[in-house]
């Protein structure tokens, strides 16, 4: 466990919730997402980096020999197509950026928590063992979390490691 507070910041109420407003203007602005299976991910044709020069020759013949067009391919779609994934591309990157960004902060704060709830824990385990007055009541409730270790009354009085004491969910959880 480390005592490094790597975050320290408070979002106020009024930020959240302009956050979760602008969230819901690009949302409203982009009315015709879809979500896909990861079965559907893995079956679609992609288009990456080396395909888009490839579909730039292919836009350029497309529209000076229409006549090899298949059928079933209406041109006005293609160029509605291109041009929605030609606009999408200018914000794609920078909400990927934000998205691994607020990912990453949450992932900090979430282990910051959990190590102070593990350090609280440990800390009340042993006040609890010493039989400091009310501590056995807030050990076995917090205890449920950690179904596998043994009742504290079940456990040696010599004072054993964590790992050793049949506790090591709560180091390692």
């Amino acid at each position: 466990m480390s005592n490094d507070n790597r975050i320290s910041a408070v979002l106020s109420a009024e930020d959240a919730s302009q956050i979760i407003e602008a969230l819901a203007t690009v949302r409203s602005k982009l009315p015709f997402l879809l979500q896909l299976s990861a079965q559907e991910r893995q079956e679609l044709s992609k288009m990456g980096d080396k395909s888009v020069g490839f579909d730039d020759k292919c836009k350029i013949y497309m529209e000076s020999n229409p006549e090899f067009l298949p059928g079933y391919l209406a041109i006005e779609e293609i160029k509605k197509d291109r041009e929605l994934r030609s606009q999408m591309m200018r914000f794609f990157a920078d909400l990927i950026s934000l998205s691994e960004s607020v990912d990453d902060t949450l992932m900090i704060v979430s282990s910051e928590v959990w190590s102070a709830d593990l350090g609280y824990y440990n800390t009340v385990r042993e006040a609890a063992r010493r039989g400091r007055p009310g501590a056995q009541s807030v050990y076995a409730d917090l205890q449920q979390r950690f179904p596998g270790a043994p009742p504290l009354s079940q456990r040696s009085s010599s004072r054993k490691r964590d790992t050793d004491s049949g506790d090591s969910g709560a180091a390692a959880a």
